[in-house]
């Protein structure tokens, strides 16, 4: 990465000046206004970027540091104030995209920057508006209190205290009694915080459906496809996929389920037995987090000489956030910082398999940062959240070789890998179909939404359905609740699907071709966001899974491994 990378502990953060950012985006647009040169009207372009670069890197840090602890009151305050800036900051940008759309010298920009930088630009105006202003700030308020929520949620358990994320490392217990038990006491937390997280989402619709009306759109489902800047497809195309997934892939996890609960010794799973293949339990990585962490170095090694270094650098400079702890934010992500020319990655180590998970997806997401580093234009260094997904699911099986680092018995943690996998799908779009229900019937009450999401599970995920009843908010049609991207990231989660039908197939290829797989891949990451999602699968020579028929053809591959990889950790 840079020399010049300051380590964690140097990063400072810059107080949140909402005037001063606007007053210079107003400046660079008077640039552009009054350029009377194309060489002026690109210099003002790239001023914008420069310094959009420099607001979003302060931003980013203020961010990690209120999620590495929700309760501490410099970084709630520091939050909020850029929760209240970002709507105030999107306006005053407007402007700037309206100026390069109108300038005189527009074929000139297009000519330097790409007809997709146009087109982001005017999606820009088409999904925002100084009018929604006050709505995506009340927005981003009650997006911060759900996330507070569930990280401060305390799980009493066996005499001691846990985090939502902490619990779940009694989820692959082999005494299914304690993990019933420990199931049974994080649906006791999530049961008390239920209802108040019903009541955000409640005022989230509410709000986003009065954004969508003010914009001129239908339905906030139809703003979510420009807000989730989808360039080359549309509902019509996400709709024939889900029903490919409900065809092909709901049977197959559904016989999933069944060889599951055999080999539990059970007739059929109940909720605390989801995602426990082995009557022995889940395989649990060695070692302690520093400990893990060398042998991802090693790992990274192996791989590649670009691998090993990009990880040893980001050991070095602290860039890792990997333990659970209290008032830490839940789940796992990765952000890069312009400024600092460098990526973190963040998660919640709880010692079952999910840690491995993160060290090699979120790593993914990372290292597509790092190839695609210095792409000069800020807006193609990554790509939309579809096509960014890719490349940290197949990093995910491009480091199946070497398992044996982290787990005694690799190939039960591999068949266990790509049978979650596998399992996600159903589960994915259910998320998709639930929130375009949602957003399609922005008048239905609360109760309409549980029967919704239930009908939902029934219809991909009927082994859940039955699994759930009686598991209190599981049992009620609320397990979206807990699902933090239908409430901070509208509509980003099938983008997952997407990109795990892709990384089916870097799977495939790469037991057949290692070198031609690499090669593919990296030629994706470097490729950043310089083309719409289909156009950036098939420059890399794959095959878009929203096209018809996509996923009979990844899926026979990946039915062949499944029961190779079925066959040796059961013989195991």
């Amino acid at each position: 990465m840079s020399k010049e990378t300051p380590a964690y502990e140097e990063w400072k953060v810059h107080p949140v000046k909402t005037e001063a950012i606007v007053g210079k985006i107003k400046e660079i647009i008077e640039d552009l206004k009054g350029a009377s040169t194309p060489e002026e009207a690109i210099k003002a372009v790239k001023a914008y970027g420069k310094y959009g670069d420099k607001v979003g890197d302060n931003f980013a840090t203020i961010s990690l540091k209120y999620t590495l602890d929700t309760r501490d009151r410099k970084n709630i305050k520091n939050q909020e104030a850029i929760d209240k800036a970002m709507p105030e900051v999107q306006a005053a940008a407007l402007p700037y995209a309206e100026a390069v759309l109108a300038s005189p010298f527009r074929a000139d920009i297009e000519k330097k920057f790409g007809s997709l930088y146009l087109t982001m630009l005017e999606y820009q105006v088409k999904s925002f508006s100084p009018e929604v202003v006050e709505l995506s700030q009340k927005e981003n308020d009650l997006t911060s209190k759900y996330d507070a929520l569930k990280s401060q949620a305390v799980v009493h358990f066996e005499g001691n205290e846990y985090g939502l994320c902490q619990i779940g490392a009694f989820y692959g217990d082999p005494d299914r009694n304690r993990r019933k038990a420990a199931h049974d006491a994080a649906i006791e937390a999530i049961d008390r915080i239920a209802p108040e997280l019903e009541d955000i989402y409640d005022q989230l619709v509410k709000i986003r459906n009065e954004k969508a009306h003010r914009l001129g759109f239908a339905s906030y489902s139809d703003l979510s496809y420009f807000l989730m800047a989808r360039y080359d497809y549309g509902r019509k195309e996400v709709e024939g996929y889900r029903e490919q997934i409900h065809e092909i892939v709901t049977p197959l996890v559904e016989k999933m389920a069944r060889n599951e609960a055999k080999a539990l010794g059970l007739k059929a799973l109940s909720y605390e037995d989801i995602g426990v293949y082995y009557p022995e339990g889940s395989p649990l990585p060695e070692g302690t987090t520093e400990e893990k962490v060398a042998r991802a170095q090693e790992m990274y090694d192996k791989m590649g000489e670009e691998t090993g270094s990009f990880f040893r650098f980001m050991v070095d400079k602290h860039l890792l956030f990997l333990d659970a702890k209290p008032g830490k934010a839940l789940g796992g992500y990765m952000n890069y910082f312009p400024v600092k020319k460098c990526p973190i990655i963040f998660s919640n180590f709880n010692g079952t398999s999910g840690d491995i998970d993160v060290l090699t997806h979120e790593f993914g997401h990372a290292f597509q940062s790092y190839l695609a580093r210095n792409i000069k234009i800020p807006e193609y260094r990554c790509p939309t959240m579809d096509g960014a997904e890719i490349d940290s699911m197949s990093m995910e099986f491009f480091a199946w070789p070497y398992m044996d680092l982290f787990f005694k018995e690799p190939d039960k943690y591999r068949y266990q890998h790509l049978a979650a996998a596998i399992s996600f799908l159903p589960y994915g779009v259910s998320v998709d179909e639930f929130q375009h229900w949602v957003y399609d019937h922005p008048e239905a009450s609360k109760e309409d939404r549980r029967e919704a999401w239930k009908a939902i599970e029934r219809k991909y995920t009927p082994y859940r359905s039955k699994a759930y009843e009686g598991a209190g908010y599981l049992g009620e049609g609320l397990r979206w609740i807990m699902q933090g991207h239908i409430f901070s990231s509208p509509f980003y989660y099938i983008d997952y699907t997407l990109a795990q039908v892709v990384a089916f197939e870097f799977l495939a290829l790469d037991r057949k071709n290692h070198e031609k797989a690499w090669k593919k891949y990296a030629k994706l990451c470097k490729m950043g966001g310089k083309y719409p999602f289909q156009h950036l699968v098939t420059k890399a020579g794959l095959v878009s899974p929203l096209k018809e028929g996509a996923l009979k053809k990844v899926m026979s591959p990946v039915k062949r491994i499944l029961k190779e990889t079925e066959e040796k950790a059961y013989r195991g």
